[in-house]
């Protein structure tokens, strides 16, 4: 179950970078939940469905013109997967790049993602992941 779900990551990463947040849509299950802790988000909260996915990023497009998100590796751990990642804007007026690492735990169910939960590196993302396991 494990490669089913790295495969379905992987597919869901490519449809975001190919067609945004719609194509990434196709991928979330309408009960996703999405945690961004303090330390990694100016704003830390949750986000719900795909009205909260839509809403997480149109707080970014709100400064910024571009997003990509572009994952290093998927590692499976149990039923779940951690995605290290790139996170990288482009500033609406000034150009200007920007980017952040950090680390995804994401929950597959029923064949879409159900939850990720960010970390600020791989040990703090794995040992959660092997927690919860």
């Amino acid at each position: 179950m494990s490669t089913d779900n790295v495969e379905i990551l992987r597919r869901g990463y490519e449809a975001f970078a190919a067609r945004g947040v719609d194509g990434f849509l196709e991928y979330i299950h309408p009960e996703f939940e999405l945690v961004t802790p303090p330390g990694l988000a100016l704003e830390p909260q949750t986000y719900r469905g795909h009205e909260g996915v839509r809403r997480y990023f149109e707080s970014f497009y709100e400064a910024v013109d571009e997003i990509r998100v572009e994952p290093d590796e998927f590692i499976p751990v149990g039923e779940k997967v951690i995605v290290p990642f790139r996170l990288t804007t482009r500033g609406r007026t000034s150009g200007i790049e920007a980017s952040m690492r950090a680390v995804q735990v994401c929950q597959i169910r029923d064949g879409k993602a159900i939850r990720f939960d960010i970390y600020p590196n791989l040990e703090e993302a794995r040992a959660a992941a092997e927690a919860a396991a």
